[in-house]
């Protein structure tokens, strides 16, 4: 075992963490549904309650693929177009809201020097509009960003945190995935990351995950304990 590795064994908390942004982050989520919700009703649809909690975490083709599934006689390509605009403009006009926790530990581990990555499928120019709201300065607390544009297979396929986890260098796990929606955190696991799911509306629980209700209160010495916590449920799934 190399000084590295041993480093890495005995280490009390994560190498890094990566976080999700639409819903983990950021509470976005409404956003991308209210744009799925106004072009499937420019169309004569509607998006229920159920294909709503579906459209949570997709990629932008996935989702423009659900919504033409619903009525939408466009080009997969308009769709994504349409509803990427929508979401970036009320970004820009109403702000990127934090969930709540989110932004008071995403500081205290940077200030802690705990590399962190940014995994999303939101593409990179609405992920730009955040990190400007985040840093006006153009500094950023991550160290990668793997945007939904950036992968050919979108959540719940593992490719978004396997990029990630290689550009960081590190075994996925001696990382520690955070995620609000059932298909983000079946892209962690399946990427082999311990992953602790934080949902941002009721779903079903996800086999490998750990399931906590908030960060509220979370710190930078309790995620050591989440960390152990959640590569326990990944290694008895």
């Amino acid at each position: 075992m190399t000084a590295a590795s041993k480093t890495l064994e005995s280490r009390r908390g994560p190498a890094a963490v990566l976080w999700d942004m639409d819903g983990t982050l950021i509470d976005t989520e409404p956003y991308w549904v209210e744009a799925c919700r106004e072009l499937v009703h420019a169309h004569g649809g509607e998006v229920g309650n159920d294909e709503a909690a579906a459209l949570l975490g997709l990629s932008l083709v996935d989702t423009a693929r659900v919504v033409i599934g619903l009525g939408v006689s466009l080009p997969e390509n308009h769709v994504i177009g349409e509803i990427a605009t929508s979401v970036r403009t009320r970004m820009v006009a109403q702000g990127a809201p934090w969930r709540p926790g989110a932004r008071s530990l995403l500081e205290a581990l940077h200030a802690a020097g705990t590399p962190m990555a940014l995994v999303s499928m939101s593409s990179r120019e609405i992920i730009d509009v955040f990190l400007e709201t985040l840093a006006p300065d153009g500094s950023s607390p991550f160290h990668t960003v793997v945007a939904g544009d950036q992968v050919r297979h979108g959540k719940p396929h593992p490719e978004a945190y396997r990029t990630a986890v290689e550009a960081l260098a590190l075994r996925p796990e001696d990382c520690l995935a955070i995620e609000d929606s059932t298909t983000g955190a079946r892209s962690a696991v399946a990427a082999g990351l311990p992953t602790l799911l934080v949902p941002s509306a009721p779903g079903a629980p996800v086999p490998g995950a750990l399931l906590t209700a908030t960060l509220v209160g979370a710190t930078v010495h309790s995620v050591e304990r989440l960390w152990s916590e959640a590569r326990t449920a990944r290694d008895h799934q």
